[in-house]
């Protein structure tokens, strides 16, 4: 049977069961039973019980729970609220004012964790109840926060990255330097469309708070030391070396409690529904992954990505015309595919085209991490759509439809990197120097 047609079928049972209420890591699982059972010669079951183990039995996972524990804390002591009262003064001249704190915190907390899904579920659990209760609108709060949320994967440090760069045989140096001027580049847009909207809808955001001395924003912002030396720690010892981002984690998660023990904001009831919130964003979270590794074993044994690269290859195409088809075939892949997924199962055939072509590896890697960032907020496998659809109760494709303005966002920084791939080159030129 042909390979497309395989694929249009799977994409059409993955419709159908998610249409049907069926849990998202359970139609992610039968979609690959499917594959696997009727078009492939596999041991279906092994690889079922094996795609199951191998995406969970992870080191580096283990750094998701801590830091969704580390965000269930700040959330449910008065600490959250004390950095967001330390903000406010700050941001009330600006357009939007709050709602700026989602592209900020994941920002800087997707240079902590490395992991989408930990920014993503980590700054919802802190940012959300906050804007929601000071009558922000909870469409812009969700569009932020499923698309900013993509920013742990593309500022450094990055597990996608690492995956791309020993695939592509590259520096992993040069590829994290590569990654800041993007990032930086992402917020800005996310925040500049922000002020957009708001200047646009002021009628759906609270009124601005009466106007601060300096020396009063001064003394509101003595709420931001407790969280802001957190954080900064935190980011100082993963930096300097000192700690993987599983250690970081955990010192995160004994920060915040000696922090929620000193304010005396503790309790043993928050504690014990930090920790069962925490055990079923995880869980939920894992068992997505779980789903999904297997979906992604069916698509490697009935080769569609390689069949869509090879098809790519043979279309001989100029070099501008071959990024504009790349980007269609991983936007098409990024429907059933994670991001790590799409690198190692298409890098073969597609890493020698673009070296072809004249393109820079390390360019090429920031775009490609561009395109994985628009997969994690594409249905119908967008696995930040799932991670805010299981911690908001709405819909996901609710979720998407607020998420689509950023997510052109995304579209505009992947057009202004290929017209200037000096945003991505410069760094790792002036501090490595040029590649020879």
């Amino acid at each position: 049977m042909d390979i497309l047609l395989i694929g249009g079928l799977l994409l059409v049972v993955m419709m159908v069961l998610l249409a049907g209420g069926v849990w998202i890591a359970m139609t992610l699982a039968i979609c690959g039973w499917v594959g696997q059972a009727f078009f492939t010669t596999t041991a279906t079951g092994n690889n079922l019980f094996s795609a199951f183990w191998e995406s969970n039995a992870s080191w580096e996972l283990a750094a998701l729970p801590l830091f969704i524990w580390m965000g269930e804390i700040l959330f449910r002591t008065k600490l959250s609220e004390e950095m967001f009262e330390g903000l406010r003064p700050w941001l009330n001249r600006i357009p939007g004012r709050l709602m700026h704190t989602t592209i900020l915190g994941c920002g800087i907390f997707g240079s902590v964790s490395g992991s989408s899904a930990a920014t993503c579920a980590t700054i919802s659990q802190v940012a959300l109840p906050e804007l929601m209760k000071r009558g922000y609108s909870e469409k812009i709060a969700l569009g932020s926060l499923a698309t900013a949320g993509t920013l742990g994967i593309l500022i450094p440090p990055s597990i996608t990255m690492v995956v791309y760069a020993v695939a592509a045989d590259a520096s992993i140096i040069r590829i994290f330097l590569a990654g800041f001027l993007p990032g930086f580049l992402l917020m800005a847009l996310f925040s500049g469309y922000i002020i957009w909207w708001a200047l646009r809808n002021p009628d759906l955001q609270p009124p601005a708070d009466p106007p601060t001395t300096f020396m009063q924003k001064l003394r509101l912002s003595g709420n931001l030391i407790p969280c802001g030396a957190l954080i900064i720690f935190v980011c100082w010892v993963l930096i300097s070396g000192y700690a993987t981002a599983t250690e970081c984690a955990a010192y995160g998660v004994v920060g915040s409690l000696g922090l929620a023990l000193w304010s005396r904001s503790l309790t043993w009831k928050n504690f014990c529904d930090g920790l069962m919130g925490t055990t079923r964003t995880s869980c939920m979270i894992m068992f997505i992954l779980a789903g999904a590794s297997f979906l992604t074993k069916t698509m490697a044994f009935t080769g569609i990505p390689r069949e869509l690269a090879e098809w790519v290859d043979q279309m001989h195409l100029s070099p501008y015309s071959l990024i504009a088809v790349l980007t269609v075939v991983y936007l098409i892949l990024g429907t059933a595919l994670d991001g790590i997924s799409m690198i190692v199962l298409t890098s073969a055939v597609v890493l020698p085209m673009i070296q072809k072509a004249g393109f820079d590896l390390i360019w090429f890697g920031i775009f490609i991490v561009l395109l994985v960032e628009i997969a994690e907020v594409t249905p119908p496998v967008g696995f930040n759509l799932f991670v805010l659809q299981n911690m908001t109760g709405r819909d996901s494709n609710t979720i998407a439809k607020a998420a689509l303005p950023f997510f052109a966002c995304l579209v505009v920084c992947i057009v202004l990197i290929t017209a200037f791939p000096q945003i991505v080159t410069i760094l790792p030129d002036m501090v490595m120097g040029k590649e020879k």
